[in-house]
Order: structure tokens, then sequence, then C-alpha cells
């Protein structure tokens, strides 16, 4: 069986599914790709043997097209997983979800009353071998209870379009939703610590985001958009009876002239690259077998209520509590 999928977005993301799917992923083929720019959807059309649509609309609709991938825009998304829904066809949407809580809202109530999941977020890194390592280690129980998990996110240089509450709800918004997946359980409280500015930011880079789960434990994010040398993740989880922590995949480390050391990458792609391969090719599995993997509407929705609970921590200086709608059976 192979599923014939609509790409939605034509950029650097849009791009790199369109690439992953061609090559490396099973039971799939690009059948569709629609872009605001014309041209880059013709290019990666032509180059995967697919349509170029003029409108993803039409993309959505059309009777060749059985999974869509969105991959456009933020302020994009809920129209378009919308529209999937409406045509009831699988919906693999990058994060964030909606732009608001009130977006998310929208999407889960057309799920709901579709009454099964179409609706995955593209939250790759739960499919990290790194990250899927450390939750695999805390859910055998060998660790004892998680009680702190550290973590990490730092970026070479921002994009000219970044500000400081992006900085929570474009980057960190990862680290949440790793939070909430790692500990099974939903973020009670946000506080968001401002340090010295960076003087290579024109916003308010670094942040320290600091997170009490509803079950006791506690996150703390460094989120630093500008730190020069490369695109670095770390994280570290502090259980009752030891500890977890990634290992960065460097490839090799260089012992040269009395010295050791080793690279980092420019962007979040080599480092996730695996990420998003097991990500797409479970998204193909879950859409040909019928039964949902990933993470769900109500992910998208609670990391982006945890994201505007930062962001009021951030503009006040004061903890800000998370509120999270009552939660539809769908999604137990």
């Amino acid at each position: 069986m192979t599923i014939r999928v609509g790409l939605i977005g034509a950029g650097v993301m849009g791009g790199d599914h369109a690439r992953i799917l061609s090559t490396s992923v099973n039971g799939a083929r690009l059948a569709a790709v629609s872009d605001a720019d014309a041209s880059r959807a013709a290019a990666i059309a032509g180059a995967c043997g697919a349509t170029a649509f003029p409108d993803a609309d039409k993309l959505i609709a059309d009777a060749s097209v059985e999974a869509v991938i969105v991959a456009s825009p933020d302020p994009t998304h809920k129209a378009l997983v919308l529209g999937c829904l409406a045509a009831e066809k699988p919906v693999l949407c990058e994060k964030p979800l909606g732009v608001t809580t009130a977006e998310c809202l929208e999407i889960i109530g057309a799920e709901t009353a579709l009454g099964r999941r179409l609706v995955q977020v593209g939250f790759m890194r739960r499919f990290d071998p790194g990250y899927a390592a450390m939750k695999g280690a805390l859910d055998s129980g060998d660790l004892g209870r998680g009680l702190i998990l550290h973590c990490v996110h730092r970026n070479q240089i921002s994009a000219s379009y970044s500000t400081s509450e992006g900085v929570i709800a474009n980057s960190a918004v990862h680290e949440i939703d790793i939070a909430r997946w790692m500990f099974g359980e939903e973020v009670a409280r946000v506080t968001v610590i401002v340090p010295r500015q960076s003087s290579h930011a024109g916003m308010q880079d670094p942040q320290i985001i600091l997170m009490h789960m509803a079950g006791g434990a506690v996150v703390d994010i460094e989120a630093y958009l500008n730190c020069q040398y490369g695109y670095d993740v770390r994280g570290e989880l502090v259980c009752e009876s030891g500890t977890a922590e990634l290992v960065p995949p460097h490839g090799i480390t260089l012992r040269r002239a009395g010295q050791e050391g080793f690279g980092h990458p420019e962007d979040w792609r080599p480092r996730f690259a695996e990420a998003y391969r097991i990500e797409l090719q479970a998204w193909i599995d879950s859409v040909a077998g019928g039964s949902p993997a990933g993470a769900s509407a109500w992910d998208g929705y609670a990391a982006t209520a945890v994201a505007e609970a930062g962001v009021a921590s951030l503009k006040t200086g004061t903890p800000a509590d998370v509120r999270l709608a009552a939660k539809p059976a769908l999604y137990d």
C-alpha cells in the first residue's frame, strides 16, 4: 500500500519533508505540492515526480491526495488543518498547531466532532532516538521517579523576524512538549527569568523558562537563540536513583595538536535528521494502519497554552498558571 501525500509549503521544512518522503520513507509517494511561491512548488514537484497545485485548498480536495503535510507559515495552519478535517484526510501539521489556544481549540472541536484522530502535530523530538531512550529509561522504573529535567536549546543566530515572545512560542515550545511527553502530565505553572541580554540579540535573549509540572517535577529550559557557535540541544533527566543525559550525535571527536573537539551544526536539521525520518515513517504507518501516532491536536493545544503562559510571565515578571480546557475523551 502506498499513501499519496500532498505537501503544503515548499520552504525549508517543506523541502526537507519532500526529500525524506521521496528517498527514506516506505509506503509513501509525494503526489502533490502547493506553495504561495508557484516556482518553488513547481521545482519540488518536478524533482519528486509530483503535481504542482496553484492553490492549497485544491490540493486538499483533490482525489489523488490521501494525506497532507502542512509546512506553510504559522498563521496559515489553522485554516489548512480545518480543511483537511473537513475532507476527512489525515494531516501532519508542523508546529504550532495554531498561533493561539483559541485556534487550537477550534481544531480540537472539529476533530472531536468527527470522532476520530486525524491530526498529528510535528513535534519531532518525540521520535529522536536520544529522547526516546531517555523516556524509556524513566518509564522502566529503574531510575525511580523523575525529579528535574534540565534543557538547553541554543541556536547560532536568530532569524530576522525573531521576537522575545518567539523565544518561547517558536523555540522553547519543543522543550515544553518534551516535558509533557516525558513526564506524562501537564504543566501547572511557568516562570520566565530574564538574564542580561546578549549584545548579539535585538530582543530578550537568552531566557530561562522554569516550569512546575502538575505532579511536582520541575523543568528548566535555557533558550538562547544567538549563542554564535552553532546549534546545540542538551538534556538531562535527574531521577531518584540516577540520571539520563542526551549524548549529542557529533559523529566524530577530533584530537589533534594537543586539542580535542567536535563540531556543531549551523541549524537544527542535521541534529534531528533521523528524528524527522522516523517521524514521517511513523505517520505514514499510522495513516496506513488507522492508528494514531505522535503528538495529537490536544498536545498541540497544551503546548500553545504553556507558551502563552510563558509569554505572560515574560511580560509581567511574575509566575503564570497554565489553565487548560476540559480534555475530550478522544485524546485519553
